[in-house]
């Protein structure tokens, strides 16, 4: 959600003659539900959803470019749980069931020898913030946060049970998603908002101060040294030319066929179109902002 934030705070959207109304929703479960129903044209989400409804059916699913290629959860818990084995029968915020940092949760517990299924009680927290606020008034006794959340916690005194930072497993984690129907009808306007988030990702990654402001009033998050330790941290993991990996739609796919077969008869090249990425490629987008 970030870089629209951007965006609109830098008054591009006149720029690029565009007029989104920007909806914060918590799940890519909702999210594609809601792009299904004609509900949205354009989304920046996470991989899991979109994947599963191409896979049920709804193949108009498609995505055209990424922030970020990897998950950078972590499973922050209470001062008393410090290893991964004392994540059994407790409570643990994953947000919403099917979004990032429920697919993180089922994810980091496999890698540490656990049995999500047997070993966890997922609770829905809702939002990052509310996840945070979940845990840190004791109402979960871990919860699955990213930047800056995890930062914050970890400043409190909050253990890293499960360090993403170390797993960062291969995963669109912010993903740009839209139908292909809709780059039929209206190509112009997916080109404009994808060059428009282009020239958001320069201002977020270059103008330090704009992003504090920012996530300080969006994420209510005043404490400038988590803050910069967060900025410093999620800097090294993003995608400065926005590219989508297939690694990382596979790895979804492959985690998804644990449980439906159906993911093991789809290639990633089917859920992804670089026409926009090319586009910016070509016509100097990325050179003129700096992103190498």
């Amino acid at each position: 959600m970030a870089l629209p934030w951007f965006a609109e705070e830098a008054r591009l959207y006149p720029k690029y003659d565009l007029d989104f109304q920007l909806v914060y929703i918590a799940s890519s479960g909702i999210v594609t539900a809601a792009m299904s129903s004609g509900s949205g044209s354009v989304a920046i989400i996470g991989g899991e959803g979109p994947i599963r409804a191409f896979l049920g059916g709804n193949t108009d699913f498609v995505f055209i470019g990424s922030v970020k290629n990897v998950l950078t959860h972590s499973i922050m818990g209470k001062p008393d749980i410090k290893r991964p084995e004392d994540l059994r029968g407790k409570k643990i915020g994953v947000g919403r069931i099917g979004g990032n940092s429920h697919y993180f949760t089922v994810y980091g517990m496999r890698q540490k020898g656990l049995d999500p299924t047997r070993d966890a009680n997922f609770i829905q927290t809702g939002d990052g913030p509310s996840t945070f606020l979940a845990l840190s008034s004791g109402g979960v006794d871990a919860a699955s946060l990213t930047t800056p959340l995890d930062t914050r916690a970890a400043f409190a005194g909050y253990n890293y049970v499960i360090d993403g930072r170390e797993i960062r497993p291969p995963y669109i984690a912010v993903g740009f998603v839209t139908l292909r129907s809709i780059i039929t009808k209206r190509p112009k306007v997916i080109s404009q908002f994808m060059h428009m988030m282009a020239e958001s990702f320069k201002l977020m990654v270059t103008d330090r101060e704009l992003a504090y402001r920012l996530i300080a009033k969006k994420m209510k998050l005043s404490d400038r040294k988590v803050f910069d330790a967060a900025y410093n941290a999620e800097l090294k993991v993003l995608e400065p030319r926005l590219e989508i990996k297939a690694d990382a739609i596979q790895a979804t796919l492959d985690e998804i066929a644990r449980t439906d077969s159906r993911a093991t008869k789809v290639l990633p090249q089917q859920l992804i179109d670089r026409r926009f990425l090319e586009e910016m490629e070509k016509d100097g987008t990325f050179d003129r902002l700096g992103l190498k």
